[in-house]
């Protein structure tokens, strides 16, 4: 995170649940792209996320904004981090992946959420 700003996204791939939660506690732009199934989405989901399995990312493009960071979240990471590189290489450089995806917000962030 930048001192007294708003996070830095895009210099790293990844990055950790405390930056997800200050990049929405501030309302710094960016996108939440949840690409988890949806029966994963049905046990815990973050507000605001927009929904895309990960076999369907390629086709939902022009759901992204090309304005804002992509911040891709899967249940524990690894899907998110290639999901993350595939979008940095396909126009979206400033897309990241959450590290321990919803798992890790779910232990450190929001005790009280469901987890699977």
């Amino acid at each position: 995170m930048t001192e007294g700003g708003p996070p830095d996204l895009g210099a790293e791939l990844e990055i950790d649940v405390e930056t997800l939660q200050a990049l929405r506690e501030t309302g710094a732009p960016h996108q939440l792209l949840d690409i988890r199934e949806d029966w994963e989405r049905d046990i815990c989901a973050l507000d605001g996320a927009i929904a895309v399995p990960m076999v369907a990312v390629p086709q939902s493009l022009a759901r992204l904004r090309d304005d804002a960071p992509v911040v891709v979240l899967c249940h524990l990471g690894g899907r998110s981090l290639q999901v993350a590189a595939w979008l940095r290489a396909n126009g979206f450089g400033r897309a990241v992946s959450v590290r321990g995806g919803i798992d890790a917000w779910a232990r450190e962030v929001a005790p009280e959420m469901a987890l699977y």
